[in-house]
């Protein structure tokens, strides 16, 4: 990967977490995908992650996520960073998920706090030492404990932080204030894993943004990282006030993996809106708000 960034942002300043596309019958759609992440790099991705939450991660099988990974890579591996999801609350299994990531071609790894079992922090520096020792690749460690049931603790970033291994964060506690004290602290490259709090989070340190809306706005999310870094404060929040309305539209409900496949299924951008259950497409109502958020903000 000849792929270079300024120091001090290992995977480049905007990444989308990419949807994974289905058929209509269920089936995973790899033309559709790579399709769509030629779209996002020339929209001005540094980067796409793939196999996460929202990637429907938890419903795709190890073939799908290597598939997937590979022909993702081969598509823009050459102009974008691919970040693969390599998380469970099984640690054998997240270390086979990692190895085929590697084995596929991914340049980095997402590794989440494992989830469900409330693993105490022992456990989970344990696990994470453990994904980030099976392969060469840097690792992107995911707080978010509204969906995992665990916070990464201060004395666990530390131990974590001397791996070399461990390069960076994505942080969606929503907690600015204690970013800024981890980032000073750790050394660790800071990105937002909130798409309305990416200005906030620029503000205390952090170097970029792991984004669910920038699959339809990567543009302006550039351009407020953009603004923030020559100085332009006052263009910054105003770049970042102009995603507002979108950002709530996709992500308000918590749902934003439904919400972002139908805008883009409206966009024509991937043929189905189709999910694996647990989760279901958006309905009449969602899909007519979604629509709504799209006329408003110029892209359809």
């Amino acid at each position: 990967m000849a792929i270079t960034f300024e120091e001090g942002r290992p995977f480049g300043t905007l990444l989308t977490a990419l949807v994974t596309p289905f058929h209509e019958d269920g089936s995973m759609d790899i033309d559709s995908a790579v399709k769509l992440a030629k779209r996002l790099v020339d929209a001005g991705n540094d980067g796409l992650v793939l196999n996460g939450t929202t990637g429907e991660s938890p419903t795709t099988h190890a073939p799908e996520k290597a598939e997937l990974v590979a022909a993702v890579v081969e598509a823009v591996g050459d102009r974008a960073v691919v970040v693969a999801g390599a998380g469970s609350n099984d640690t054998e299994h997240a270390v086979r998920m990692a190895e085929q990531a590697a084995e596929a071609g991914a340049h980095g790894l997402l590794v989440v706090t494992p989830y469900y079992s409330r693993p105490s922090q022992r456990g989970v520096v344990a696990h994470t030492r453990a994904i980030a020792d099976s392969t060469d690749l840097p690792v992107m460690l995911y707080d978010i404990p509204g969906r995992t049931g665990v916070r990464i603790s201060a004395q666990s970033y530390d131990e974590l932080a001397g791996h070399d291994k461990v390069v960076a964060v994505k942080d969606a506690t929503g907690d600015v204030g204690a970013a800024a004290e981890l980032i000073a602290n750790t050394g660790l490259a800071w990105y937002s894993g909130d798409d309305g709090l990416f200005l906030p989070f620029l503000s205390v340190g952090a170097v970029g943004l792991v984004s669910v809306t920038a699959h339809l706005a990567a543009a302006q999310f550039k351009a407020v990282a953009e603004a923030f870094d020559s100085g332009a404060n006052a263009l910054a929040r105003e770049h970042a006030a102009g995603l507002i309305p979108l950002i709530n539209a996709i992500m308000g409900s918590g749902a934003g993996a439904v919400l972002v496949k139908a805008a883009l299924a409206e966009l024509g951008h991937i043929e189905s809106s189709a999910m694996r259950l647990p989760q279901v497409r958006a309905d009449q109502a969602e899909t007519a708000a979604v629509r709504s958020a799209l006329q408003a903000h110029g892209l359809l």
